[in-house]
């Protein structure tokens, strides 16, 4: 029997508060996810394992968003070796794959990459990356941390009310658009009724269950070196498309050193590029020149967006791989240069390029345990479902990364084989005086740098707990110039940006403005957690 009652008509404001705890704490998208992580931490893991086995669930539970064929990134804070530690399991483009290759094969008629079939698939990493921290970090096996994912998978979960809402959104848009036997394993696999689930249906992936398990039996190997890693080139060989065994067989995740801007005795720290964290920081630096008395004001919100804005221009001039970055990240965030910025900025709205600097879709979690390890990380299929590619028989749906490549020379991201392109997804992490304070992150796109600084500011400058620093209204800038903001925010705000010459519109979905987790920590090992009131989202603790 069908309920009675609309699960997403939310008529009344509710209220949440910010959750503490001592034994662990982890903050999902899902509340399953939530429940995976903790299971981890209950049954003798730490907060990496706890990442794994959250991260696996998710692309159960939330494959809207992210699936085993995802890119990921890590900010890890390591207690035992008081040391933060980035981790990029972004993957390449194929070594097949070149600008030459796909003009001439007629696979970019609108002369920039499509969005979805085989050819915008680049490596995935979110099974290394998985690997990676339960190596490196963890305390259980692969398999362990793996298993209640592929519980859920083979056993099947309801279905929650804003993932059927996405999950109809994308079911509507690839019955009209995904033409072509490639595409018939996505919905057999996300669709096998014929129709998107309705909140409350059980789904069941035993595919993706089968593959969780061969991923966690091998520490990750049959999906880089193994038969999983041949299942996914066969397929893409049939398809016409351009990965290969031996692109999966030589990907490595890299761990890299996190990039860091001093805002107001806080360290914000982010994954260098190709990741595009550097966003946020570049923002950061240009704000830090100016002091904030109310979050709630023109100057405030003015400003902010017009950093957003700086920042992005310089983003997309000179952010992609960092073998091929013409500038590097420290001439980007060199203090002169965002005070240089700063003093460019006027009362009105501007449309602004790229500086020269001086010289010198997604699903994010976090978790923190009681030894006092934390993890943030985010894993995306980019686009919602991605590639709309799923390999048959597997469950494994493909990201598609590669859309981000331009087929232009001139261009930042101009499509090389075995090259990284500028990557939206972006872990954060708050640090003060060399100690960790917490993860913090906002998943959506181009939202994410700009939630980033949001939710900064709103634990830095206004002094706002986890929980209200993500429940705070959020505007967001377009790249077509737009600023768009929350049914719940000021409408005189909103009227007083629009006459300083911002086009501003209300956006009824909030899902455009990211789904954001936050923990802290208290000098006691206390941790304080909070969590997204736009979607389905839960932290598990104890």
């Amino acid at each position: 029997m069908k309920t009675s009652f609309d699960p997403l008509a939310q008529r009344y404001p509710s209220q949440r508060y910010p959750i503490y705890a001592r034994g662990g704490m982890v903050n999902c998208s899902s509340p399953l996810a939530s429940a995976a992580g903790l299971e981890a931490l209950k049954k003798g893991g730490n907060a990496m394992d706890a990442a794994a086995a959250a991260a696996a669930a998710l692309t159960v539970v939330e494959p809207t968003a992210n699936g085993i064929g995802s890119d990921a990134f890590a900010l890890v804070w390591c207690e035992k070796e008081k040391r933060l530690f980035g981790l990029n399991s972004s993957g390449p483009a194929p070594m097949l794959a070149s600008a030459e290759r796909i003009r001439g094969e007629g696979k970019a008629p609108e002369g920039k990459m499509p969005a979805r079939g085989w050819t915008p698939v680049t490596v995935p990493g979110a099974p290394r990356a998985w690997a990676e921290l339960v190596g490196r970090f963890g305390k259980r096996t692969l398999a362990e941390d793996l298993a209640p994912a592929a519980a859920y998978a083979r056993e099947g979960y309801p279905c929650a009310p804003n993932l059927a809402q996405t999950w109809r959104a994308a079911w509507e848009s690839f019955r009209k658009t995904l033409q072509g036997p490639e595409f018939e394993a996505w919905f057999r696999t996300f669709a096998p009724a014929g129709r998107s689930p309705e909140a409350g249906d059980l789904i069941r992936l035993p595919e993706h269950a089968d593959t969780l398990e061969e991923i966690g039996a091998t520490g990750g190997e049959s999906f880089y070196r193994g038969e999983l890693a041949k299942r996914i080139d066969a397929e893409s060989r049939k398809y016409g498309g351009y990965l290969r065994y031996e692109d999966l067989a030589a990907y490595e995740a890299r761990w890299v050193e996190p990039i860091r801007l001093n805002y107001r005795g806080y360290e914000v720290c982010e994954i260098p590029p190709n990741g595009q964290g550097i966003v946020a920081l570049m923002a950061l630096n240009i704000l830090k020149e100016f002091s904030f008395g109310e979050k709630d004001s023109p100057e405030t919100c003015h400003r902010q967006i017009e950093a957003v804005k700086m920042a992005f221009a310089d983003a997309f001039r000179y952010v992609t791989d960092p073998r091929e970055m013409e500038v590097d990240c420290t001439r980007l965030l060199d203090p002169a240069y965002g005070a240089l910025r700063a003093r460019e900025m006027t009362d009105r709205a501007r449309i602004w390029t790229h500086g020269i600097p001086p010289k010198s879709g997604t699903v994010y979690l976090c978790c923190g345990d009681g030894e006092g390890n934390m993890v943030s990380y985010i894993q995306s299929n980019y686009m919602g479902f991605g590639s709309g590619i799923v390999v048959d028989g597997t469950g494994i749906a493909l990201q598609n990364r590669g859309t981000d490549f331009s087929l232009d020379p001139s261009h930042a991201n101009f499509l090389r084989p075995g090259k990284r392109t500028y990557h939206t997804i972006i872990p954060g992490f708050l640090m003060k005086d060399g100690l960790p304070v917490g993860p913090f992150g906002v998943m959506g796109g181009y939202m994410q740098p700009q939630g980033h600084v949001q939710v900064v500011m709103n634990h830095v400058d206004f002094h706002l707990d986890p929980q209200q620093a993500l429940d705070a209204p959020r505007w967001q800038w377009m790249r077509d110039g737009r600023v768009t903001v929350e049914t719940r925010f000021d409408p005189d705000l909103a009227r007083s940006l629009r006459r300083r010459g911002h086009e501003v519109s209300v956006d009824l979905d909030t899902a455009s403005f990211g789904r954001g987790q936050m923990i802290l920590r208290l000098p006691n090992g206390v941790l304080v957690g909070g969590t997204e009131s736009r979607t389905d989202s839960n932290i598990a603790c104890f």
